[in-house]
């Protein structure tokens, strides 16, 4: 019963996208180590990015360095 948590910023990744993530997870699982689907989780954790940083630096801050 594999499981899997996905973790990504909250920077508007769509229902569509989202679902295409817990599908490709899922096939990949079946396909490289013969998981069944049924029977594997992946969830996916939308994290605000002021509390996600890269490098040290927040990425709210690497956000408005590159506008």
């Amino acid at each position: 019963m594999p499981y899997v948590n996905i973790k990504i910023t909250k920077e508007g990744a769509t229902t569509e996208q989202k679902a295409e993530l817990i599908h490709g997870a899922t096939r990949l699982l079946a396909d490289v180590l013969g998981k069944n689907p049924a029977t594997t989780f992946v969830t996916i954790d939308e994290v605000d990015i002021d509390n996600w940083g890269i490098g040290g630096i927040p990425v709210t801050r690497l956000r408005q360095q590159e506008k």
